[in-house]
């Protein structure tokens, strides 16, 4: 339970970094004079840098453990907090956002790196789902809260209180997290060559596609465009943009904790994932269709965007069905690297798309871009219907039960 705590910090830390941008925009905008296009490439840089920081962040969880990966990456975050926070333009601004993004990388992994090693394969949602649902307390606080504090204290105290709790949960995962036993690599292959062999995994060239999308398009209307939606077309000062997105917030954490209920119910993590994408694309289509009849009605596709969004543990849980001991680590950085990349990829073409629509008024600006995230949801999930629901010959025994674990240091790791 110490090792959950300890993480969840971690990862609660990652979540408020990946969407405090949409509420200190205004302020940082202004105070280094950037455009709306260069704020969108700073939010575009996290993910950017966060896909990127998933190759050496499977390398090490596989070779070190996550204790050291976790600690040595949220170090190099804390550094891009306090960076940010004595930006004097863009260039600053720019390098602090992506090292933050770079250090944040292992913030989740580490958690699902120990789930896979510690806990059989069908607790694996449910434990993911949990650590999902309660680190969104992050991005809860990068709303209403955050909105609050910016306005009272300014947006540079508020990074460099950032860098400083950074550190302290870094210095926590070094003083209580044990990493489990290193498991040896039968085929005795490199490990870049490991990354070769998990994306050449042909059940899961289906399950890309939908990995790429489905939370490419919630993210990026959460930490990009559901503040200057929800002003722009209907109106909405500063705390009720805020008070807009903290909506949206709740339900993804409500919608994240319960996915790991019904992924037990149903026994099937395919299925599961394929019912929460059709409902976050058919939302979609109905905030750009109708959502800008009534604030109201947005708020609440919104909402239903954001509960019906988050299932990245149980695609998460799905894909790892795929993935032998010796590359778990390598494994589920895979499968990051594929959400985090579309939600760069997302964010880029999104913004792209709302600059280059300047005659376009803004409730039909907005309404064409939740239709394009709809319909590329619902692509992706046509795609995603047709993978394997699990492997079809089974290469390894299941990892044993948390009771049944040797002493040691494996017990000890314990999450």
């Amino acid at each position: 339970m110490t090792a959950f705590l300890v993480l969840l910090l971690a990862y609660t830390i990652s979540q408020f970094d990946r969407g405090f941008l949409a509420m200190v925009a205004p302020d940082l905008g202004r105070d280094l004079g950037l455009s709306a296009s260069d704020l969108a490439l700073l939010s575009a840089a996290w993910f950017a840098a966060f896909a990127v920081g998933q190759v050496p962040t499977g390398l090490c969880l596989d070779r070190l453990g996550p204790r050291r990966t976790v600690a040595g990456f949220l170090s190099l975050a804390a550094l891009g907090a306090g960076g940010l926070a004595a930006a004097g333009g863009f260039a600053g601004a720019l390098a602090g956002m992506a090292l933050i993004g770079f250090g944040c990388a292992p913030a989740l992994m580490g958690s699902l790196y120990l789930f896979g090693r510690l806990y059989p394969p069908e607790r694996f949602a449910m434990l993911s789902s949990v650590m999902i649902g309660l680190g969104t307390a992050g991005d809860l606080l990068g709303s209403t809260p955050l909105a609050l504090a910016t306005h009272a204290y300014g947006w540079r105290p508020i990074l460099a209180w950032l860098a400083a709790v950074t550190v302290a949960s870094a210095g926590l995962i070094l003083a209580l997290i044990r990493d489990p036993a290193r498991v040896p690599d039968p085929s005795r292959a490199g490990l870049l060559r490991g990354f070769a062999t998990v994306a050449s995994m042909r059940p899961l060239w289906l399950i890309f596609p939908v990995v790429f999308v489905s939370y490419a398009v919630v993210i990026a209307t959460r930490s990009l465009w559901v503040g200057s939606y929800l002003g722009s077309v209907h109106g909405f000062d500063a705390l009720a943009r805020g008070n807009g997105a903290l909506a949206m917030s709740v339900a993804m954490a409500l919608g994240a904790i319960s996915y790991g209920p019904l992924e037990r119910l149903l026994r099937d993590p395919k299925r599961t994932a394929l019912g929460g994408c059709l409902v976050t694309g058919l939302a979609f289509l109905g905030l750009g269709l109708l959502g800008g009849r009534s604030a109201a009605l947005a708020v609440a596709f919104l909402a239903v965007v954001g509960a019906a969004g988050l299932s990245y543990a149980i695609l998460m849980a799905h894909a790892r069905r795929f993935f032998p001991a010796h590359l778990l680590g390598r494994g589920v950085s895979v499968m990051n690297i594929v959400f985090m990349g579309g939600a760069s990829a997302v964010q880029g073409l999104s913004a792209a798309f709302v600059l280059g629509a300047g005659s376009l008024d803004p409730a039909a600006l907005y309404g064409r871009l939740f239709v394009a995230f709809g319909l590329a949801l619902l692509a992706a999930t046509g795609l995603y219907a047709f993978a394997p629901r699990a492997p079809t010959l089974t290469a390894e025994p299941p990892p044993p039960r948390p009771a049944s674990a040797p002493a040691g240091r494996e017990r000890e790791g314990r999450a």
